[in-house]
């Protein structure tokens, strides 16, 4: 499988994932390991097997195909369930269609991103986007914008993108230009512009132009602040990550995104509360109906909390966060109400930081319209 993953994305620009894990320069086993997530995704979690993927890699390997992002673990799904007596070259042609024989075709236009912040949503969400460059006529990660740290901030800023306490080791190479102020990760050349204001920044400098900044500082969350990126040479579209204020639209992709139109320059991906939460409540209010309820995020700590016991403007937030459980406040609920707004005023949440570096848990408990039984909601 490893050659023909490989072959693919170099010569097809094709992009090869497992319900999300990418395929690409990974292990054996790692490749096993995104085959055994599947069962989490696949009716009565039943195995997905490599003797099920090889055929359809083997297929898509002979169809002379352009680029193209494909999700083996959903192609796979699908054939057995839609397969209708097709062979796997057949069913793979015509899943394929729109892209089988145009290998070496006219070249989509990529997409230029722009990281605004790089703390550990940047770090994360540029790992996401180098390992999925593929030919670069997707979404394309082209600079970071922060404030400079020290003299040897570019160094400090690599080593934290190589290697995270929490997910491990960067899969690939980064290599520093300190004179260019650039950083080159896995062949994608990364500008690092340093600036304290949006306003100081023009994109078009470096070749940047119409891209999509993602803000992940959270210190801009209402149209007015963010819409600051806008003014910016070369910025194109702005998402925020984290719940938006005012009219910004709060998307949760799946349930919301098709409400997007192409008048909407800035719009909030939400929290990761948020996301966890609502496509349970739309299934559970679409079903049952929801007459109110309350959410309760059990959340690890964050970077605005304390290491040791110290002054700290929220009424808990001052107690060490390794050694305390903290009370706190949450959005979740008022932005899961802006991703569905039959849910407005309906919901009340809260927040209980943990000391744990990473993840976190969201409890649902809700009155519900029809009656039902836990078999149901687990089915």
């Amino acid at each position: 499988m490893i050659p023909l993953i490989g072959q693919l994305y170099r010569n097809n620009n094709v992009v090869t994932s497992i319900y999300g894990r990418g395929l690409i320069n990974r292990s054996v086993i790692d490749i096993l390991k995104a085959h055994r997530f599947a069962r989490h995704r696949l009716a009565d979690e039943a195995e997905l097997s490599v003797h099920d993927t090889f055929p359809m890699l083997k297929a898509m390997s002979e169809l002379k195909l352009g680029a193209a992002s494909v999700d083996l673990g959903k192609l796979v799904a699908k054939f057995k369930a839609e397969g209708a007596g097709r062979g796997v070259e057949q069913f793979v042609k015509d899943e394929l269609a729109d892209v089988v024989g145009k290998q070496n075709g006219s070249a989509r236009e990529g997409t230029d991103v722009v990281l605004y912040g790089f703390g550990r949503i940047g770090r994360l969400l540029a790992r996401i986007l180098i390992e999925k460059t593929g030919g670069g006529d997707g979404l394309r990660l082209r600079a970071i914008v922060v404030r400079k740290g020290a003299s040897n901030d570019l160094v400090k800023r690599a080593s934290l993108l190589r290697r995270d306490s929490v997910h491990g080791k960067f899969n690939g190479t980064i290599t520093i230009d300190e004179e260019n102020n650039t950083l080159t990760a896995n062949g994608n050349l990364i500008q690092v512009i340093y600036a304290k204001d949006p306003k100081e920044v023009d994109y078009t400098q470096y070749g940047i132009k119409n891209a999509l900044l993602v803000d992940n500082t959270g210190v801009w969350r209402d149209a007015e602040g963010l819409g600051q990126h806008l003014a910016c040479p070369g910025v194109d579209r702005v998402v925020l990550t984290a719940p938006g204020k005012g009219a910004l639209k709060n998307i949760v992709h799946g349930i919301n995104h098709s409400e997007i139109t192409a008048e909407d320059k800035i719009i909030s991906a939400a929290s990761c509360t948020t996301n966890a939460i609502v496509p349970v409540l739309k299934a559970v209010n679409d079903q049952y109906g929801i007459v109110n309820g309350h959410v309760e995020t059990v959340h690890s700590y964050t970077n605005d909390q304390n290491l040791i016991d110290n002054f700290h403007k929220g009424s808990r937030r001052g107690r060490s966060a390794a050694l305390n459980m903290v009370i706190t406040e949450t959005g979740a609920a008022t932005a899961a109400a802006k991703a569905l707004p039959v849910l407005k005023g309906k919901l009340t949440g809260n927040a209980i930081r943990v000391p744990t570096p990473n993840v976190s848990m969201a409890i649902l408990n809700l009155n519900l319209e029809k009656a039902t039984t836990r078999a149901e909601i687990t089915q």
